[in-house]
């Protein structure tokens, strides 16, 4: 049974937690994308971990707001592989008022229950979460 947070009415499903937790720690999948449904967070596509950032990226909608969650694996100037989840809220320009006003009030209490977030991306237009931005926030 989701859990309602009273200030901003949402409930999140306990299938995101646990995909979440499922994505932090036996790395089953590469991302997650998560669509707000009536009074709900849920989990909308599980992108599986030989997907690209480019598969995620054309994984959200051009027009409608959503949360997202991607395992960025990169290799430090040392040579050490590294990963860093990264919480991505994807609001473009083209949504709807109503929706970006949904999705930006609900935000921070959704991202609470994700336990192990390391970067927090806001993007309206893919511009703005560009591989080289991704890049040059993980290290």
């Amino acid at each position: 049974m989701p859990v309602a947070n009273a200030a901003s009415g949402m409930a999140v499903e306990d299938d995101c937690k646990l995909k979440f937790l499922e994505l932090k720690t036996k790395r089953n999948y590469r991302f997650i994308i998560f669509k707000i449904e009536g009074q709900n967070v849920a989990v909308e596509k599980l992108g599986s971990p030989e997907e690209s950032y480019e598969d995620f990226t054309a994984s959200l909608p051009a027009d409608e707001c959503r949360y997202a969650v991607f395992d960025f694996d990169f290799i430090t100037d040392e040579n050490c592989q590294k990963s860093k989840i990264f919480f991505i809220a994807w609001s473009p320009d083209t949504s709807k008022v109503r929706m970006k006003m949904v999705y930006a009030s609900s935000k921070d209490r959704f991202k609470r229950e994700l336990d192990g977030i390391q970067v927090e991306l806001q993007a309206t237009d893919p511009s703005e979460m560009s591989f080289d931005i991704i890049k040059a926030r993980a290290i």
